[in-house]
């Protein structure tokens, strides 16, 4: 089987290193802190409604800029911005966002660190890249571990929370689909509209998903709290327009399995904010989860530091480097 690095080539040009950790604490500390804000946005605004906005607005400023700066939207563009849009942002953003109903924003995040197993798995499974070697395997374990915790009734127990966090599962699913799909099927340039066409397409999705739940019956935009109308513009210009344009660049730079370890630092974050500005729970299992996720982290960036002849790669002191195996 033919490595990724052979089907989906990294580019020949180094990333600069202030790029390359700019653009990963972005997805680091930026997406962690939005489970914060999906959770105080949906208070007041139906769930559906507060994804669709958030992308709809962050995919227009993208379009506007990469129309500006020359670039043109193509047939292979728009396929991959349906396909995209759809498992990103209509069937993983639209589940979370209607999961943060009831899970608390902490709990979700963690769960959603079952990503990058998923990511290794489909790799192999849609003949894109072997198998995760040992070192892989092992953080990939300890990263499923940190979320089963989190299914523990301390955490739990409620019946709404339990439907929740399998919504959250198939959400996590649905996205490590588009983390393997998406350098295959974008353009090779267009780095702007690669983010803004997922965008587009699946805010018109989920207003369509949110009308077909009735989303709209009995909701009057002088409902809208100001600790919601917050956390929406916040999720819009950080969440939506900054984050997931640094993670679109990432994704045509690094490997796609190393590219999720975003997943691990994010419940770090999250539940970190929850606890201290919204309250929630800060239990054993969730601070056991917790350090577990920190372990995982190391041990699939070793193991993603290993799999292919030539890498791009991102270490947690701080440096970026482009060597050979």
């Amino acid at each position: 089987m033919r490595p990724v690095s052979d089907i989906i080539p990294f580019p020949a040009a180094r990333p600069r290193r202030i790029e390359a950790i700019s653009a990963f604490l972005a997805i680091y500390v930026i997406w962690g802190s939005t489970f914060l804000a999906i959770r105080y946005a949906v208070e007041s605004i139906p769930p559906l409604f507060t994804a669709g906005t958030r992308h709809l607005l962050a995919g227009s400023i993208l379009l506007g800029w990469a129309l500006w700066k020359g670039e043109r939207p193509t047939r292979q563009g728009w396929r991959a911005g349906l396909v995209l849009g759809f498992l990103f942002f209509f069937v993983s953003h639209g589940l979370l966002h209607w999961a943060e109903l009831e899970v608390p924003s902490g709990v979700a995040a963690l769960v959603i660190a079952i990503e990058p197993a998923i990511v290794a798995l489909l790799l192999p499974l849609l003949k894109l890249g072997p198998s995760p070697r040992g070192v892989t395997w092992a953080g990939l374990a300890v990263g499923a571990v940190s979320v089963a915790l989190l299914f523990r009734p301390e955490v739990s127990a409620d019946a709404g929370v339990l439907v929740g966090l399998v919504a959250v599962l198939v959400s996590a699913v649905a996205w490590s689909l588009g983390i393997v799909y998406a350098r295959k099927l974008q353009p090779a340039n267009g780095s702007a509209l690669n983010a803004a066409l997922p965008l587009l397409c699946g805010s018109l999705m989920l207003f369509a998903g949110g009308l077909v739940r009735g989303e709209h019956h009995g909701f009057q935009l002088s409902q809208v709290s100001p600790p919601s109308l917050l956390g929406l513009l916040f999720l819009i210009f950080f969440g939506s327009l900054t984050a997931f344009s640094a993670y679109a660049w990432l994704l045509k730079h690094f490997e796609p399995t190393l590219v999720a370890t975003h997943t691990y630092v994010n419940p770090i974050v999250a539940v970190l904010l929850g606890w201290a500005f919204a309250g929630e729970n800060l239990s054993v299992s969730i601070v056991l989860s917790m350090a577990l996720a920190i372990l995982a982290i190391w041990l699939v960036n070793r193991g993603s530091s290993q799999r292919a002849p030539v890498r791009a790669r991102i270490d947690f002191e701080g440096t970026c480097r482009r060597d050979s195996a």
